[in-house]
C-alpha cells in the first residue's frame, strides 16, 4: 500500500487571497448600490462599510448576516472569504518571520 506525502501548509495556503471587502465593492457597483445606501440598510455606519471595501476592516458573523439578508448573498460565503484572507496573511507572515 502507497502513502503519500501529506503537503505542507506553504503547499495548500496560496500566496494570495482577495479580501472580501473586494467582492462587496464589486457586488455593490454591479447593482448600482452606494455604500452609503448598504450601511443605511444594514444600519451600520458608511466608514465601517467603506473600510471593509477598502480592505481595512475585517467582515464579522454579524455584517456576514446583515449582508445576507440584504443582498442574498449567503453569511458562510462571506465568512469563508474572510477566513481564507486571514489564513493566507497569516501564512504570508509565518514566511516573513521563517526568512528573516
Amino acid at each position: 500500500m502507497a502513502t503519500e506525502a501529506v503537503p505542507s501548509a506553504d503547499e495548500i495556503i496560496p500566496d494570495h487571497a482577495s479580501h472580501p471587502g473586494e467582492l462587496l465593492a464589486e457586488e455593490l457597483e454591479e447593482r448600482g448600490m452606494s455604500q452609503r445606501a448598504l450601511a443605511q440598510e444594514i444600519g451600520r455606519p458608511v466608514q465601517a462599510i467603506n473600510e471593509i471595501c477598502r480592505g481595512r476592516k475585517r467582515i464579522t458573523a454579524e455584517t456576514a448576516l446583515a449582508l445576507q439578508d440584504t443582498l442574498d448573498i449567503p453569511a458562510h460565503v462571506w465568512l469563508g472569504l474572510q477566513m481564507q484572507y486571514d489564513l493566507v496573511q497569516a501564512n504570508n507572515e509565518r514566511r516573513r518571520r521563517a526568512s528573516a
